[in-house]
């Protein structure tokens, strides 16, 4: 009796195990899905399943692992290829993934009625701009369309409760006009309401893809070919819209938005984010290292004047900014303990030897200065000066430098109008 007992006991447990597997094709372009629990901060590794020959695998999740957002990697760079799913601590979760069709649940009521909405939200958005691109006036029609965009909301957000994915639905709550509106003032209600339902301060918000894709959708496409001004002013309303009581996530979406915008060479707007609101929460939520980060590319943009150094030759001191008698200055970043820097050092030599108005502004990273005193011999017209401390010298640091040789092409009067990645593009700058 007291065996059968324990069988009665023990069967439940094992049927209830839940796990997370999916089918990857083709077979032959994955290997493994990694399997992480994402928080606010970032994501932590859960566990890996190999793909088997048809691109098949299984993760069983025990009771240890508790609900919330997950994230499947399944290849590198990890950061451009995952997609985050819904665990309700109950139900397993079964997908089919390929690169032409994305992600689509086959099992879990969560992620498939979430992806059920998305796509019918994307109809009825369809709907409305091809009402619009006719420049149409009937007023009749326009009810009736954003009745269906209104009963649509309604009907999911129904469906959804009780459900860990009611919070994206809220979240994602459109626009809807009371009455007529022309296409100039809906596009203007509807960005003025676009932000209006996120909850900053929600974890499973936080912790999904979903606040970063609202926010860089908001900045980025609400306008058509937005200038520089339109920008700052979406960044603005950015900030605003998350309260000061959130500073980490704030950070971290104004990082996020700071990084596409050097992404784009946009420097000017990129130094705005830092100016105006990045370093200020960096330094609040003491991210020295962001803090670090975002002024070192501020002081090295193209467009604004190099920090300033000491040059000590010989018995000779002056700095960068008092060096005249040139048009442009190439200032080399190297080492004497660089192989790449002692093969393209003769190149720069040969590359400058026919440009009078170009001088050579060299900085040695060293620990000490025997090799360098040496080296520095065979480019007697390099104005040359001696950085100790190698990566730790301050104006290493200052310049963000993170390999050698790293060129930077300067105007007369010291400005960064160029940032050579290697010598074949600096060739191509000054030819």
């Amino acid at each position: 009796m007291k065996n059968l007992m324990f069988l009665i006991l023990i069967f439940p447990l094992i049927g209830f195990t839940q796990s997370v597997k999916g089918t990857f094709t083709p077979a032959e372009d994955f290997t493994y899905a990694f399997l992480y629990k994402a928080t606010p901060e970032g994501a932590d590794y859960v566990e890996r399943g190999k793909l088997d020959g048809s691109g098949g695998f299984e993760i069983e999740l025990d009771s240890t692992i508790g609900a919330g957002i997950y994230k499947i990697v399944y290849a590198v760079p990890a950061e451009e290829n995952n997609f985050d799913f819904i665990y309700d601590g109950k139900e397993s979760i079964a997908f089919n993934f390929s690169f032409e069709n994305g992600v689509e649940f086959t099992q879990s009521e969560e992620n498939k009625l979430w992806n059920s909405y998305l796509k019918s939200m994307e109809m009825v958005n369809q709907t409305i701009s091809n009402y619009y691109a006719k420049d149409n006036l009937d007023k009749e029609g326009f009810t009736s369309i954003f009745k269906v965009l209104k009963d649509t909301q309604k009907a999911y957000e129904e469906s959804a409760k009780e459900k860990l994915v009611n919070t994206f639905i809220k979240a994602n709550r459109p626009y809807i006009p009371s009455e007529y509106e022309n296409i100039g003032t809906y596009s203007k209600n509807l960005k003025a309401n676009y932000l209006k339902h996120l909850d900053f301060s929600d974890y499973m918000l936080q912790s999904s893809s979903f606040l970063v894709d609202r926010v860089t959708s908001y900045v980025f496409n609400m306008v058509q070919n937005p200038t520089d001004d339109t920008y700052k002013t979406h960044i603005d309303d950015v900030a605003l819209a998350i309260n000061e009581d959130n500073a980490v996530i704030k950070t971290s979406l104004l990082e996020i938005l700071w990084l596409r915008f050097v992404t784009l060479e946009n420097h000017d707007v990129a130094n705005y984010i830092t100016d105006r609101y990045l370093l200020d929460l960096a330094n609040k939520t003491d991210n020295r290292v962001l803090a670090e980060t975002i002024t070192t590319y501020k002081n090295t943009s193209i467009g604004t004047k190099a920090p300033d150094f000491k040059i000590k030759n010989n018995s000779n001191e002056t700095s960068l900014h008092q060096l005249t008698g040139a048009d442009q200055y190439l200032l080399i970043f190297w080492s004497s303990g660089c192989g790449h820097c002692l093969t393209e050092l003769p190149m720069v030599k040969k590359l400058t030897a026919n440009r009078p108005n170009l001088k050579v502004v060299a900085f040695g990273l060293e620990d000490d200065d025997t090799k360098w005193s040496e080296e520095i011999k065979n480019y007697p017209d390099f104005i040359q000066t001696i950085g100790l401390g190698k990566w730790e010298n301050p104006v290493v640091k200052t310049y963000g430098i993170g390999a050698t040789p790293s060129y930077f092409l300067l105007s007369k009067d010291k400005i960064i109008t160029a940032k050579p990645y290697d010598f074949e593009e600096l060739k191509m700058v000054l030819e």
